[in-house]
């Protein structure tokens, strides 16, 4: 009775030693470490949705206006330095918004990549769980830019796991269409400003560049029912 009890439990431990990784034949490592995959729900194996989490995922929600996907004919539809200021504002706008409504927010991640599971996801980690639950309620009864929002809570807690390291040094092979995170940097001074916010007690409502705070625009992702906010 004993060695069978022992090796229960050493076999229990092994399945918690595997769980989420390749070896794990009964559960997706992709949507463990990243949230998402490329399966969907025809993935051969487990998608263990949270139900609890202080990470939240919003599925395909920024727009890139130099993305592939959307542009068949791969020209640039704007420069490399509007897209930057088009992306800095999207940023803004989310984060402050979210943050403003939900609760502090510890991280916040944009995807860059390409395939239909990753691109234009916006990963949000507030500092509860009880926000980032909070927010998946009331964001899935919201628009931003003409779409619905479709919020869920997501099983990303460390960034580094998700990321693709190759991309990170600039080695990716794969492009867009790595399966692992392309996270999409916002500039210094923004990042400055944001993640200082807690700390001016949320003072300043708008960034801009060059450091200097602009009368903050309308950026909430309010219900409409046509024709998105530009940007």
């Amino acid at each position: 009775l004993f060695s069978a009890a022992a090796r229960r439990v050493k076999m229990a431990e092994y399945l918690a030693s595997i769980f989420g990784t390749e070896k794990d034949k009964v559960n997706c490592s992709f949507y463990f470490k990243i949230g998402a995959c490329r399966h969907g729900d025809r993935c051969s194996r487990l998608h263990n949705k949270p139900t609890f989490s202080q990470t939240i995922l919003l599925q395909n929600m920024y727009q890139n206006p130099n993305n592939t996907t959307q542009n068949p004919g791969g020209l640039a539809a704007v420069s490399p330095e509007a897209e930057m200021e088009h992306y800095n504002q999207f940023f803004e706008d989310v984060f402050i918004e979210c943050e403003d409504n939900y609760g502090p927010i510890e991280e916040m991640n944009v995807c860059d990549n390409l395939g239909d599971h990753l691109v234009g996801n916006v990963y949000i980690k507030f500092r509860s769980e009880e926000d980032a639950e909070t927010a998946v309620l009331q964001l899935n009864n919201r628009w931003f830019n003409g779409q619905p929002i479709h919020a869920e809570l997501s099983p990303v807690t460390d960034f580094r796991e998700a990321c693709c390291r190759q991309y990170e040094m600039g080695e990716c092979t794969r492009g867009g269409f790595c399966n692992f995170m392309h996270l999409k940097p916002i500039s210094r001074d923004l990042k400055r400003f944001l993640y200082g916010r807690r700390a001016r007690g949320r003072r300043g409502r708008s960034w801009s560049p060059g450091g200097s705070h602009s009368r903050s625009r309308s950026r909430s992702p309010a219900p409409r029912r046509g024709g998105g906010r530009r940007h």
